[in-house]
């Protein structure tokens, strides 16, 4: 079924290059979906398509302003304030046979920024070209002098998934909250569940920015970044509040704080997994924090962005006695 240019529902389609948008809020709609809706679509990588060959440097031909494109966003009927979005993730995969990373002067985790201020040169922009190779499941590259190639297992995920901000406002696609947005996840992927707020009337869902692999921290600013083909549905959980990202599948329950400094974002998907295991277990405060303390793992997700991101896990069959998971 046709509901919008560009966008189709129930089977693959390449949005418009024109339809992509650039902020989480701010925007009209592209399509207005059902809850319980599969959508089969496609996404372009963060530097809008317009890196294609290897020697190209993204800020010489990526326009201002055109970082981690999204497809939607999409208005999920009867979604109010106070409900939560549970979309889920069922297929990722890469639209093309190549992924790219590269650092950007100014950015980074090892590099001088306009808020880490050091006293030497930055860093240069430099691009890595991977190939893809399916059949191993595998991505490969080889160094700048071309003397040493090394590989990455293939790990598809969406680095961006999010809700428009309350009140308005509309955020850069840089930007990770409590609306999700620019995660860099990478429990984003196939087979999960994510657990979004409504903010807004209708929510206004949008993906983009894929991710062929990604290390833990992202610290030279990108993964092995690609266009992605994506399957999804779109649920709807009527009045629950869902305050900050959570995802979920079989083994575990995962909470996504993000913020500056990073000890914030800790604290925020800390915080918000002791509250789950509350809602779980029926637990006490102080229960479910030292449950949480003493089981949960907290991978730094990524220390780029202007918000810094960190997983809080907990395995579902350590949960108390008597409670299933």
């Amino acid at each position: 079924m046709k509901i919008a240019a560009g966008f189709v529902l129930g089977m693959a389609v390449i949005p418009r290059h024109g339809d992509l948008k650039y902020t989480f809020g701010g925007v009209a709609p592209a399509a207005r979906i059902q809850p319980g809706t599969r959508i089969v679509t496609w996404t372009e990588d963060c530097y809008d398509g317009a890196v294609t060959k290897p020697g190209q440097i993204p800020s010489k031909v990526q326009l201002p302003g055109h970082d981690n494109p999204q497809t939607g966003p999409f208005y999920v009927e009867g979604a109010e304030p106070g409900d939560t979005l549970a979309i889920h993730i069922e297929k990722l995969e890469p639209a093309r046979d190549y992924g790219i990373s590269s650092s950007f002067p100014g950015f980074g985790a090892l590099n001088s920024t306009d808020r880490t201020a050091l006293l030497h040169a930055d860093l240069p922009e430099t691009v890595w070209f991977y190939r893809v190779d399916r059949e191993k499941n595998v991505l490969r590259t080889r160094s700048q002098d071309g003397k040493r190639s090394w590989e990455v297992p293939l790990a598809p995920f969406l680095g961006c998934l999010g809700v428009a901000p309350a009140g308005g406002e509309a955020r850069s696609t840089i930007v990770p909250d409590d609306f999700g947005g620019n995660m860099d996840c990478p429990e984003v992927r196939a087979g999960n569940t994510v657990y979004l707020g409504v903010r807004v009337p209708g929510a206004l869902v949008s993906f983009g920015d894929g991710h062929l692999a990604m290390g833990d921290g992202e610290i030279i600013g990108t993964a092995v970044e690609g266009a992605m083909n994506v399957e999804l549905t779109v649920d709807l959980i009527k009045h629950r509040e869902t305050r900050w990202p959570r995802i979920e599948n079989g083994e575990w329950l995962m909470s996504v704080g993000a913020g500056r400094p990073l000890e914030d974002a800790a604290r925020v998907a800390f915080k918000d997994m002791v509250a789950w295991v509350r809602e779980k277990t029926g637990l006490s405060e102080m229960d479910a924090y030292e449950f949480v303390s003493q089981n949960a793992r907290a991978p730094i997700i990524q220390i780029v962005d202007p918000n810094y991101t960190v997983l809080v896990k907990v395995e579902k069959r350590r949960l108390p006695s008597g409670v299933s998971p």
